[in-house]
């Protein structure tokens, strides 16, 4: 069987608890915005080839969170939506999370899957392979 990675270098599919979730890694950019939304669009067409609907796992850790981040951010979640089941992400301020949420009203998100916000990666992982 041969070993796929994802854009971000994540395996896929990543097998947790007998399931299996997709791992998008928008942590560790610091300021480096440029390649960030570079790797957004990367993750889209990869996500679109899969054709398959994923549990998606977002870590945004260390990663400077600006309005412009989590706008392209949402719009990147809009080009995807058929392809998504539910996201958990990791990595937001309480705050940035009110201003997520705030965005995706102006932005227009289509996305009627399930989003949850978490702070321990494991926790969130978790609650995608539940049912």
């Amino acid at each position: 069987m041969r070993l796929v990675k994802s854009p971000g270098g994540s395996i896929y599919p990543y097998h947790y608890k007998d399931g299996e979730i997709h791992c998008l890694k928008y942590g560790s950019f610091f300021q480096n915005h440029a390649a960030l939304f570079d790797l957004y669009r990367a993750e889209e067409d990869f996500i679109r080839s899969t054709n398959r609907r994923l549990r998606i796992w977002v870590d945004f850790y260390e990663t400077n969170i600006s309005e412009e981040v989590l706008t392209k951010f949402l719009e990147s979640i809009n080009s995807i939506n058929d392809y998504i089941l539910k996201i958990s992400i990791v990595g937001l301020s309480f705050f940035d999370i009110w201003r997520l949420n705030r965005l995706s009203k102006k932005v227009g998100v289509k996305s009627n899957c399930p989003i949850r916000y978490y702070k321990d990666p494991e926790d969130a992982k978790t609650w995608l392979v539940s049912e």
